[in-house]
């Protein structure tokens, strides 16, 4: 499908109503506020990857309390950091931060830089995480472009119920012909506030939404949602159920712990146990530490 002929009045009309519509309904989120550090921008971006904010708001207040600093974690072991993790999910970005405060101590003073090459370089930092600390820690102009951006940009702009399983090049390009000259810091956070309040996935709430009147979805009726793809997945039962009963047997244990056959995990096939406990292993996460009695510990 094509995109819509270019139209800047448009484009100007539908940033102004965003930012209007955001004067109002913003979230007041910690790492909003202008005395949040590049930092704390970072974690909380690291953080809210695939993770709602309503759990990751707490969690983010704790980790700031006790690591307010790159150089408070990197003094930390790798085995903390995925402690303090607790639920969040996909504990590799606990590894994650935790090498990359490593790093900023080392080779940026504590510092998280402003440079976009060297925000690339950190580990698990990619082309969003980058965009958006340079956006929202250093008011700098760039494309954000997470799943809540790309839905607004797919229905108001292309006329499409949900944005691509991958952004493509005409996508970019479309995003950044959007970001306003002034304002971009604030676009960026407004567009990203309405896709996860109003224009969701699934129940989008158009009725209240600042674009209703020009958004080329909304006028075509809203066409082939029902259709679209479920990006859903099972949870229980899966890998990643089990690896995150593992993770929380040993944040609750003092110390190193035997997994296999333990009495809380009796309801998992043993063979699925030793696959989870594999990978962990070559994750990073965790660590064999005695093999005779199939003691693991955090890594």
């Amino acid at each position: 499908m094509p995109y819509p002929a270019h139209s800047a009045h448009l484009d100007v009309a539908r940033v102004d109503a965003v930012l209007d519509w955001f004067d109002t309904h913003a979230r007041d989120l910690p790492w909003r506020r202008q005395t949040c550090t590049a930092w704390g921008v970072l974690v909380s971006e690291v953080m809210l990857q695939q993770t709602p904010v309503a759990r990751v708001l707490p969690a983010w207040q704790r980790w700031m309390e006790r690591w307010p600093t790159p150089a408070d974690l990197a003094s930390a072991s790798q085995a903390d950091a995925v402690r303090a993790w607790e639920r969040l999910g996909y504990p590799r970005r606990a590894k994650r931060l935790w090498e990359c405060a490593q790093v900023l101590v080392e080779l940026h003073g504590g510092e998280v830089p402003r440079d976009a090459d060297a925000l690339l370089a950190l580990p698990g930092v990619g082309q969003y995480t980058a965009a958006a600390v340079a956006s929202f820690a250093y008011g700098r102009s760039t494309v954000v472009l997470d799943t809540n951006v790309r839905r607004v940009i797919a229905r108001a702009w292309r006329g499409e119920p949900l944005p691509r399983s991958s952004v493509s090049r005409h996508e970019r390009e479309l995003a950044a012909r959007i970001v306003p000259a002034v304002d971009a810091v604030c676009w960026a956070a407004a567009s990203m506030e309405l896709g996860a309040l109003v224009c969701t996935a699934r129940a989008p709430r158009c009725e209240d939404c600042p674009l209703v009147g020009t958004c080329a979805w909304f006028t075509a009726g809203m066409p082939a949602l029902a259709q679209a793809p479920r990006r859903t997945q099972a949870w229980h039962g899966t890998d990643r159920q089990v690896r995150g009963r593992i993770l929380a047997l040993l944040r609750e244990s003092p110390g190193p712990l035997t997994v296999a056959g333990n009495a809380a995990l009796a309801d998992v096939e043993p063979g699925q146990v030793d696959r989870c406990l594999n990978t962990l292993v070559v994750d990073g996460l965790l660590a064999l530490v005695d093999t005779e009695r199939g003691h693991y510990a955090f890594a």
